[in-house]
Parts: structure tokens; C-alpha cells; sequence
């Protein structure tokens, strides 16, 4: 995607040929900052930290980690532990221990001098699988927003997102707003509301910032006025990303995701998933019980971050000095309230058996 007319992705090479650069999220969207990552230490604090997030973005980056960690010691018992290091950094999104799986399972078999050319020959083919899954999730959503918007005799076609699934979630394109992006380009009148996603404003950060970059008509809302607008005819799709999708169909993804879908299937509002499949865990069959939900600091509840009337940025605290907090980082949608799946091979129903028509070598391999 484009940032003031130069094309970017969120992680890529650096060009010292070893070290890798990202777009530091936690300073969007006041200030664009590129962050450099030399050590795995620095990948490993860049994903607990979220300089970078989001589920397939967290992939590309353990991937990297473990290409910055070959650079320093190759040897079998520093490639398990900066595995380990990894893993450890964010428990919800699936897509880290199945970027970690792909590259260590290949790293093993490799001989311990050509172990980082491998790994950095790894990262740079998730990377560009990423992009081209997201773009096939954009192909694919663009159909679905063309048949609603077509019933519509031409109007404006309002899309209600939580938190940010857009290309800062991933490498390019991003999930849930892939679609948006190309409906925008193809002429479609699309208008988003965009939950600002309590507690790290995610959606008001971040998903406002990339929409504004690429001319989308938007409205940054207060998390608990979808609801309303449902009501009022005032959303006529829903579209969020996931960090965890169980084989059954169930949905995990940012805190506040599940209301949303209580409310489009109160008012009959179509309520998608866009995820791409390596976001698919095939182990869990139930999401309530099996996707395990993280919990973060609550700092991130207590205070809020931004710009002040200086012009600095701040932190400022908006609850009484003594008074707990707690910080449910993700929730979990049942797939009952979920009417379907937009992936990079197709939309299908949110069940194992709309999946498996999708991904039938997953399907029978979880078995």
C-alpha cells in the first residue's frame, strides 16, 4: 500500500542484508516510524509489544525472528530456543506457531552453515504468500460487496469493521479490509464505520489512518454505537478479521467482535470473516473452550495514549488511581452467528464442513 505516494509493505528486508525494518504501530498514527530489528530479541519485543500485530503479520514477523536468530548462532540448541522465545510472545493468533512450525521444520534438516540463508529465504516466501493470499481475500470479498451493493439500487454501501484487519495486520492488502479497498477501487460507493476498538483504539488508530491514506469514506465510532446504527438501517454489511478460527466455523478476534455479531444477527445484518488459511486451527473444534483468550496489562485500560493540545504525545490516565482493571485482549464468536467465511480460495459457510470444501487437505490431515 501506498504512505504519502511511497509503496510499503509492514515488514520487509533492510538493506544491510541482514537486519529487517517494520512500521512501528505503536506511534501511528500521529507519527510514521520505521523500526529496525537486528536480534531475535528485537523480534520477539516487537510482536509482545505490538509494533507489529495482527495474526498474519505476527507470522511473517516470527518468521524473520528466527532468520535474525540463525544470523547470530545456527547451532540445533539455539534454534530451539529462539523457537521457544517466539512462541512465548503472543498466545492467540495461530498463525505464529504455524509460521514457527514451517520454518523450524525445514531449518532442522538444514546443515548449520546454510541455516540463515534458509531462514531468510523462508521469510521472504511467507511474506510474498501473504500478499497473494490477501489479494485472492480482496478478489474474492469485492464479489460479495458487488452482489449486496447491486440489491441495493446503487446507493451508498455502509461497512461496519472492528479493530484493524487492514494491510497493517498483515504484509499488503490486509483481510477484512482487502475487500473494502478493492469495492473503493472498483467504483463501489463504500462508506465504513469503524469501531475505534477500546482498548488500544485499534480501529480508531489504525483502520481510520489506512482508510484516509487510500480515499475511503469513513466515520470513526465509539465502540458501542453499532449497535444503534444496525437499528436505523444504517449498516448494510459487517466485516472483521480473525486471529483464530477453529475448524468448527467459531471465531476468535479482537475483544468486542462477538456484541458486534449479536447485534447484525439481531437486525438481520450480514456478518462476515475474512481470514486467510494458515489463520485456520484444525486442532480445536470447539473456539469457546479450545482458543485460549490474552490477557495484557491493564495499563492499556487505565490509560489511553495520543496527541496533546501541545502537540506532543502523551499518556494520559482515565480511570481513579487505585481502582483495578482487567484486559481481555480477544473474544470468541460462535459460528452460529457468523453467516460466512471469505478466504483466499472462496467464501463458504462457517462449519467444518463449509472449510473443508475449502481446504480439503487440511481437513483430512486434522483428523
Amino acid at each position: 500500500m501506498n504512505v504519502n505516494g511511497r509503496p510499503y509493505r509492514t515488514i520487509w528486508a533492510a538493506d544491510d542484508g541482514v537486519s529487517v525494518e517494520i512500521i512501528d504501530q505503536t506511534r501511528l498514527p500521529h507519527e510514521f516510524h520505521v523500526h529496525r530489528l537486528t536480534t531475535l530479541e528485537d523480534a520477539c519485543e516487537a510482536i509482545a509489544r505490538m509494533r507489529v500485530r495482527g495474526a498474519p503479520l505476527i507470522g511473517a514477523t516470527a518468521a524473520w525472528g528466527m532468520a535474525l536468530a540463525m544470523a547470530a548462532d545456527s547451532r540445533p540448541e539455539h534454534l530451539q530456543r529462539a523457537r521457544a522465545a517466539l512462541q512465548a510472545t503472543r498466545p492467540t493468533a495461530v498463525n505464529l506457531a504455524w509460521a514457527l512450525e514451517r520454518v523450524s521444520a525445514v531449518l532442522i534438516e538444514t546443515d548449520t552453515g546454510d541455516r540463515y540463508a534458509t531462514a531468510r529465504r523462508l521469510a521472504m516466501e511467507l511474506c510474498d504468500e501473504d500478499v497473494e493470499i490477501n489479494r485472492r481475500i480482496g478478489e474474492h470479498g469485492l464479489q460479495l460487496i458487488e452482489g449486496f451493493w447491486n440489491r441495493g439500487n446503487g446507493k451508498v454501501f455502509h461497512i461496519l469493521t472492528h479493530c484493524n484487519a487492514g494491510w497493517l495486520a498483515t504484509v499488503d492488502w490486509g483481510t477484512a479490509l482487502a475487500p473494502i479497498y478493492r469495492a473503493h477501487d472498483a467504483g463501489i460507493p463504500v462508506h465504513v464505520w469503524v469501531d475505534e476498538t477500546r482498548p488500544r483504539n485499534q480501529g480508531a488508530a489504525l483502520t481510520a489512518w489506512e482508510l484516509a491514506a487510500h480515499g475511503v469514506p469513513h466515520d470513526v465510532i465509539v465502540d458501542n454505537a453499532g449497535g444503534h446504527l444496525m437499528q436505523h438501517g444504517q449498516v448494510d454489511l459487517c466485516i472483521v478479521g480473525t486471529d483464530r478460527t477453529a475448524a468448527s466455523g467459531d471465531v476468535c478476534n479482537k475483544i468486542g467482535t462477538y456484541l458486534k455479531a449479536l447485534a447484525a444477527s439481531d437486525n438481520g445484518v450480514p456478518f462476515y470473516v475474512a481470514l486467510p488459511g494458515p489463520t485456520i486451527d484444525w486442532s480445536i473444534e470447539d473456539g469457546l473452550t479450545g482458543i485460549p483468550i490474552e490477557e495484557r496489562d491493564a495499563d492499556e485500560v487505565t490509560e489511553v495514549s495520543g496527541r496533546l493540545p501541545s502537540g506532543d504525545h502523551g499518556v494520559v490516565r482515565i480511570i481513579p488511581e487505585g481502582v483495578s482493571a482487567r484486559n481481555f485482549a480477544f473474544d470468541v464468536t460462535p459460528s452460529r452467528l457468523v453467516t460466512g467465511l471469505i478466504t483466499e480460495r472462496g467464501v463458504c459457510a462457517a462449519s467444518r464442513e463449509g472449510l473443508s470444501t475449502l481446504y480439503p487437505e487440511r481437513s483430512r490431515a486434522a483428523f
